[in-house]
């Protein structure tokens, strides 16, 4: 059994430059925690495969294609493959989701 706390993972450099947690890594799967502090946003990007994403603290905004959405705790969002989206906290409080990448991408994600 293998257990990963997330306050243990080291946030790794991204092009972003937000606090992103690798906690997962398998040839099957990724998954990341990103967290965003107040004002900060991830910059639109695209993903060669499908991701999910699971709001796990706070308030957030999501945008994928042309829709944008407010998004509690215990929410579940789907992003399909090549469309550009991106996360932004516009609250004052802490925001956490984890990013589940399936299949696991073999090309990196796009900065648009």
């Amino acid at each position: 059994m293998k257990i990963v706390s997330v306050a243990d993972a080291h946030s790794a450099p991204n092009p972003h430059h937000v606090d992103a947690r690798k906690i997962y890594d398998s040839e099957h799967a990724i998954a990341v925690v990103i967290t965003l502090e107040p004002g900060e946003a991830l910059k639109k990007h695209a993903t060669p495969v499908d991701v999910f994403f699971y709001v796990l603290e706070g308030t957030g905004v999501v945008e994928i294609g042309e829709e944008r959405k407010e998004v509690l705790k215990d929410m579940l969002v789907e992003s399909p493959a090549m469309i550009p989206h991106r996360w932004m906290n516009e609250s004052r409080e802490i925001f956490r989701v984890l990013v589940v990448k399936i299949p696991r991408p073999t090309t990196e994600t796009k900065l648009l």
